[in-house]
C-alpha cells in the first residue's frame, strides 16, 4: 500500500510539472533602446536600416501594434519583466549605478523561478543592469558575485553586469568575473582612484568616440564611461565583440539543453550607447553607428534562428521579440545618431522616446513567433512585457502566488493570436524610478501625470511644450499626443486620474484572488 501511494504521488508530481506535451521552449529577445519605427516591419525603410531577420519574425508570426514595456528606461523595465510587478513599487529601481547591490533579492517570485517549477532550464545571456551582491555591500568583484541571477531562478547566466556606458567592461559568468587574474584585482568606484588616472576629460584627445555629456570618467577601448575602475585587464572585453559573445554563449547553452524545455532571456545590448558594433557591420545602415547596431541586432536574431533550425527546435520554440524602452539619439556620445538620421523616424508615429511617458517611450516592437502554432498576422491587443510572468505560468499550469507578480496578467491567448483573445484592459507607464511621471492608458484614452513637475516647482517641458500635471489624449486620432483634451472631457480625465491613483495606492493591479 505504501509503495502504491509513493507511485501515485510520483505520477501526480510528474503530471503537474510536465502538464501537456506542447510546452514550448521560450526565447525572449529584448533589444535595448529600440524604437517602434526602428525596424522594417514597423515602418523603417530598407535603405535606412535593413532588418530582414526581425521582419521574418513579424511576417511569419504575430506583430503587435500595442506592445509595450512598462518603463521608458532599462532597469525598471527589466525589473518589471522579471518580477511581474511595476518598478515604481520597488526600492532602488531607477537606473542602477555600477556599484548597485542586487535589486531583485532571493525569495521574490520571478519569471524564471516560475518556469523552473514547470520543469524548464533557465538562462540569461547579455545585459543585466539589475545589480549584484548583498544590500549595503554591492558587487564584490574579486569574489563571488551573489546574490544575482542564479539566486532568483536562473540556472545559468553570462552577463554584462551593468550597462556598457557604465564600468566595468567585463563578463560575469554565473558568480565570477570571467578570466579575472587575482594578481590584477578589479576595483570599481565612484571617485577618481588617483590624480593621474586617465579620464574622458583629461585625455579627451585620445578617444575614438567622443562624449557629448557625462561619459567622461574611466576610458576603456578609447571610449569614456560613467564611473571609475582599475585592474582586471585580462577580463576586459572589446565593445565590438559583445554581440558575437552573446550569440556564442546562447548557442552553446541551447545545444546543451536542447533535450529539455528551456527558457532563454537573450538580453541584447544593441543599440544602447556606446554604439560600437563589430567592424563587419560598420556602414551597413545609412544612419550611422546607431543603424549599424540595429543591423547587428538583426544578425543576432538570424543566428538564433539558425541554431533552432540546426537542432530541429524551430517548431518547438516560442520566440518573443521586444525592447526595454523606446529610442534615443544623443545619449551621451557623439556617434552621428542625430546628424545621420535623415528621414528615419525611430519612434514611428509616436512622440517622445527613452526617459518619457509619451507613447514613444514604452510602445515598442513586440512580436511573437512560433511556427505551426502562431498564425501570421497583426494584433491590436494591448500587451506588455510585465505580463510574461503570469502568461507563461498559466500556460504551464503553475500557480501564481497571490503576493507575487502584482501587476502581471495572463494574456497568453492574445500572445498566441487565438481568435477572440483579449489583451490587458489598462496599462501604467512610468519613466524611471519612483515618484516620477506616469502614463495611464485605458482603451484609446491616455492620461499623463507629471509628478516631477511638483518636485521641481517649475514647468516640466516635454518636447519644448509645457506639460500640466494631468493631461488627457485620445490615441485613436492623436497617436503623437499633441492635443490635450482634458478640458473637453473633464469626466474622462478625472476618472482615469482617480483609477491611476488607486492602482498606485493599492500596491497591486492584479486581483489577489
Amino acid at each position: 500500500m505504501k509503495r502504491l501511494l509513493v507511485l501515485i504521488s510520483i505520477l501526480f508530481a510528474s503530471h503537474s510539472i510536465h502538464a501537456g506535451t506542447d510546452r514550448p521552449n521560450i526565447i525572449v529577445i529584448m533589444a535595448d533602446d529600440l524604437g517602434y519605427g526602428d525596424v522594417g516591419c514597423y515602418g523603417a525603410k530598407k535603405k535606412n536600416i535593413p532588418t530582414p531577420q526581425i521582419d521574418k519574425l513579424a511576417k511569419e508570426g504575430l506583430r503587435f501594434t500595442s506592445g509595450y514595456c512598462s518603463a521608458s528606461t532599462c532597469t525598471p523595465t527589466r525589473y518589471s519583466f522579471l518580477t511581474g510587478t511595476y518598478a515604481f513599487r520597488g526600492e532602488r529601481t531607477g537606473i542602477a549605478p555600477p556599484t548597485s547591490p542586487a535589486i531583485i533579492q532571493p525569495g521574490i517570485e520571478t519569471l524564471p523561478s516560475l518556469l523552473k517549477k514547470a520543469g524548464y532550464k533557465t538562462a540569461i545571456v547579455g545585459k543585466w543592469h539589475l545589480g549584484l551582491g548583498e544590500p549595503g555591500v554591492g558587487p564584490l568583484w574579486n569574489k563571488e558575485l551573489k546574490p544575482g541571477p542564479l539566486e532568483i531562478g536562473f540556472d545559468y547566466s553570462f552577463l554584462l553586469p551593468t550597462t556598457n556606458d557604465r564600468v566595468p567592461q567585463v563578463y560575469v559568468e554565473n558568480h565570477r568575473v570571467l578570466n579575472l587574474d587575482p594578481k590584477d584585482p578589479l576595483w570599481v568606484g565612484k571617485k577618481k582612484p588617483s590624480p593621474d588616472h586617465p579620464t574622458g576629460i583629461s585625455h579627451r584627445h585620445t578617444l575614438k568616440m567622443d562624449w557629448s555629456h557625462g561619459h567622461n570618467s574611466t576610458i576603456h577601448n578609447g571610449i569614456g564611461r560613467i564611473g571609475f575602475y582599475t585592474g582586471g585587464h585580462a577580463a576586459r572585453f572589446r565593445d565590438e565583440d559583445l554581440a558575437d559573445k552573446w550569440v556564442e554563449k546562447s548557442n552553446e547553452w541551447i545545444a546543451s539543453n536542447k533535450d529539455n524545455p528551456f527558457f532563454l532571456f537573450f538580453s541584447s545590448h544593441d543599440l544602447h550607447v556606446p554604439r560600437m558594433p563589430h567592424e563587419r557591420f560598420h556602414g551597413k545602415a545609412a544612419t550611422g553607428f546607431r543603424g549599424d547596431a540595429i543591423v547587428q541586432l538583426d544578425w543576432c536574431v538570424g543566428e538564433l534562428l539558425k541554431t533552432l533550425d540546426k537542432h530541429k527546435l524551430t517548431k518547438k520554440t516560442l520566440i518573443l521579440f521586444c525592447s526595454d524602452n523606446g529610442p534615443v539619439l544623443d545619449d551621451g556620445y557623439k556617434d552621428g545618431a542625430k546628424e545621420k538620421l535623415g528621414d528615419h523616424k525611430p519612434a514611428g508615429p509616436f512622440s517622445g522616446g527613452k526617459y518619457s511617458v509619451l507613447e514613444g517611450g514604452t510602445r515598442t516592437p513586440f512580436i511573437t513567433y512560433w511556427p505551426g502554432t502562431i498564425k501570421p498576422g497583426v494584433s491590436d491587443e494591448l500587451v506588455c512585457t510585465i505580463d510574461l510572468a503570469a502568461s507563461f505560468a498559466a500556460y504551464n499550469k503553475v500557480d501564481l502566488p497571490k503576493d507575487a507578480c502584482l501587476d502581471s496578467f495572463n494574456v497568453m491567448d492574445a500572445l498566441l493570436g487565438k481568435a477572440g483573445a483579449k489583451g490587458r484592459d489598462h496599462l501604467v507607464q512610468q519613466d524611471n524610478g519612483r515618484g516620477g511621471n506616469y502614463g495611464f492608458r485605458v482603451g484609446d484614452w491616455k492620461i499623463q501625470r507629471h509628478d516631477s513637475r511638483k518636485k521641481r516647482n517649475a514647468k516640466l517641458n516635454l518636447e519644448t511644450r509645457p506639460a500640466p500635471r494631468i493631461a488627457l489624449f485620445n490615441l485613436s486620432d492623436d497617436a503623437g499626443e499633441k492635443k490635450n483634451v482634458a478640458s473637453q472631457h473633464p469626466d474622462v480625465s478625472k476618472k482615469l486620474a482617480a483609477q491611476l491613483d488607486q492602482f498606485i495606492k493599492d500596491g497591486r493591479s492584479r486581483p489577489a484572488n
